[in-house]
């Protein structure tokens, strides 16, 4: 059975002015969520910042995000890292946090051949009983999980069960789907593309766009699961322009910025991430207020 149908959002973590994790923020933005009809939190992935967090402070941002979401959805933590064994630990702890799954990107950096990706997958699978999504974006990592190494995992490895899909080629996701029989639970990686990806089967997205527009990327997988493709994809294009310019600059420093436009107060960003161009703000604030979002 998937961990979740529909839209999972890859949560932000709200920081202080001192960049100190700002957890009562957390607990906000995971009741805003949810209410709003979220069918996930992806905790600590690459738009949570999870890269730059401490691994103390890894742990506590799934442990607490477990707690504030308090299993009104299911709970996934990014647990991935170019390191196996330190992907081994993190993967150990939030399952001991309560995690429900696991989004485990591939190793980035030392750019790990198609065996070393079975090999690096397999042995956190083998450490942890609870499900586990792939993440793959090469543009990020340098990494590509190739589909036959990704069926390879999923036919193997049971609790395998997966794929965060962020490649941008929908012909390598349809070949993966091909080669698994169409049972991997794909999600898009890229909001620009959910309802091409659920046309050749994926459930789904893991999505920066619901951290500020969450009722909208729930009901446009919804109605594609339903059966309302026509519905599906007029959400999808009608929000073309704002998801451009949630990633006209590395994500999540257009996602935190517009947050903070919104009032929602999600903080600063770490370094390396910086603050928003001043021209690609302005660009992000008309596109939000064109889509109908209040800004503070």
């Amino acid at each position: 059975m998937a961990l979740f149908k529909g839209a999972g959002v890859a949560i932000v973590t709200p920081m202080k002015e001192n960049f100190e994790v700002n957890y009562d923020k957390l607990e906000e933005l995971i009741d805003f969520q949810v209410k709003e009809g979220t069918d996930s939190i992806i905790i600590a992935g690459t738009t949570g910042e999870g890269s730059t967090l401490t691994m103390e402070e890894h742990i506590d941002v799934i442990k607490a995000a477990v707690r504030f979401t308090n299993h009104r959805v299911p709970v996934v933590a990014g647990t991935g890292s170019n390191c196996t064994a330190t992907a081994i630990e993190l993967s150990k702890d939030a399952e001991a946090a309560g995690a429900d799954g696991l989004l485990v990107v591939t190793p980035y950096y030392n750019k790990a051949t198609q065996s070393g990706l079975i090999s690096h997958y397999t042995q956190i699978a083998e450490e942890v009983k609870i499900p586990i999504i792939m993440y793959n974006v090469p543009g990020r990592t340098g990494c590509n999980i190739l589909p036959e190494t990704a069926a390879y995992l999923y036919h193997n490895v049971e609790n395998i069960t997966g794929l965060k899909e962020a490649t941008g080629n929908v012909a390598q996701a349809a070949r993966t789907m091909n080669l698994t029989d169409g049972k991997l639970d794909m999600y898009s990686g890229e909001d620009g593309i959910v309802v091409p990806l659920m046309a050749i089967g994926a459930i789904g997205v893991i999505s920066v766009w619901s951290n500020i527009a969450p009722k909208q990327v729930h009901d446009m997988c919804m109605k594609f699961l339903e059966g309302d493709i026509a519905g599906a994809a007029r959400l999808q294009l009608e929000a073309e322009p704002l998801i451009d310019a949630l990633f006209s600059e590395v994500n999540p420093i257009p996602v935190k910025k517009a947050l903070n436009l919104m009032g929602m107060e999600a903080g600063p960003l770490r370094a390396p991430l910086c603050e928003m161009e001043e021209s690609n703000a302005r660009k992000l604030a008309e596109a939000m207020k064109a889509y109908g979002l209040k800004l503070a």
